[in-house]
């Protein structure tokens, strides 16, 4: 059984390619992108050295799902996904800002909050509030979006408009699409028995127009609660049952690690490695309410290459 940590293909029409923390962006024809979504996962910026086995058909079958969804909301560049790992789609100009949507205190933003700190980038937040307890109505948290090998950063929507990083009007737009598109989420997961808790948009322009690209409502740019239980849980103070990949991070601080300089990563055994492959696997389940059917990753670089290539030769 392959995981799928480096991908070294050769496309037809492909001009570069970008190495991100888990995907492979080939620009093919300067005017598309095929993103190929590998089996690495990233938790405190840090890539850790085990892939883990079907991460990638989970996060790009589900993001294609909603991204389908979501189409009446605003336009996205998925435009085919010729294999399991993969999405071919139009290139837009990034904006350098992702919108991350909270419908609830937990997380980073739980651990900013119990430090004291009673604003999260820009947005009050008010006294009183427990782990894992509801937001009035979801916030927009920004951050920046940063070059390959630095950490995004919290950011205001003021500083991203007086910063020139986003025009005001556009800024505006973004966050109108972000809480909307949230709102669709959140319809979708309720249906399924799930809380989305918070989320990460990212948007570009493509001929004046604002599209919604990269991946939407996946476990590793979304967290999800289990509704059933979610209020007995508050109200006793206990951890929320989750499908994200929020339990990484946790399973990685009880090592003592968190992405601070200097700090080693602990290694991942292979039960692990099979826990973390199942939760990714269920949240597929769970979200979409279909069986996942499991790709031949026998030679997922062979079988990625053949496909894509094919798909591209008979466009």
């Amino acid at each position: 059984m392959q995981a799928l940590i480096k991908a070294d293909f050769r496309f037809p029409g492909e001009q570069k390619v970008y190495h991100g923390k888990v995907r492979e962006v080939y620009t093919i024809d300067n005017d598309y992108l095929m993103m190929v979504v590998t089996d690495r996962i990233s938790a405190f910026d840090v890539v850790q050295p085990r892939g883990i086995p079907y991460k990638g058909q989970v996060l790009n079958q589900i993001a294609s799902r909603f991204l389908e969804a979501t189409r009446d909301i605003v336009p996205n560049w998925m435009i085919d996904v010729p294999d399991p790992n993969v999405t071919f789609g139009y290139r837009c100009d990034t904006y350098p800002v992702e919108m991350i949507v909270r419908g609830y205190l937990t997380g980073s933003s739980w651990r900013t909050y119990s430090a004291g700190a009673r604003e999260i980038c820009g947005v009050p937040v008010p006294d009183g509030m427990k782990e894992h307890q509801r937001f009035p109505g979801p916030i927009i948290t920004p951050t920046t979006k940063a070059e390959q090998g630095l950490h995004d950063e919290d950011i205001t929507a003021e500083e991203i408009i007086s910063r020139k990083l986003v025009k005001e009007d556009e800024y505006r737009k973004l966050e109108e699409y972000s809480l909307a598109l949230f709102k669709r989420g959140s319809e979708i997961a309720a249906e399924q028995g799930l809380i989305l808790v918070d989320t990460k948009y990212e948007f570009g322009r493509r001929n004046g127009e604002i599209y919604l690209i990269d991946e939407i409502h996946t476990p590793d740019s979304s967290r999800y609660f289990y509704a059933d239980g979610y209020e007995e849980r508050f109200q006793k103070g206990e951890q929320q049952k989750q499908l994200s990949k929020e339990f990484v991070r946790e399973w990685l601080m009880d090592q003592g690690f968190s992405g601070k300089p200097g700090q080693e990563v602990p290694h991942m055994s292979d039960d692990f490695v099979t826990q973390v492959s199942e939760r990714y696997i269920e949240l597929y389940e769970r979200i979409t309410g279909d069986n996942f059917v499991r790709a031949d990753i026998t030679d997922v670089q062979s079988r990625i290459q053949k496909n894509v290539t094919e798909y591209l030769k008979n466009r």
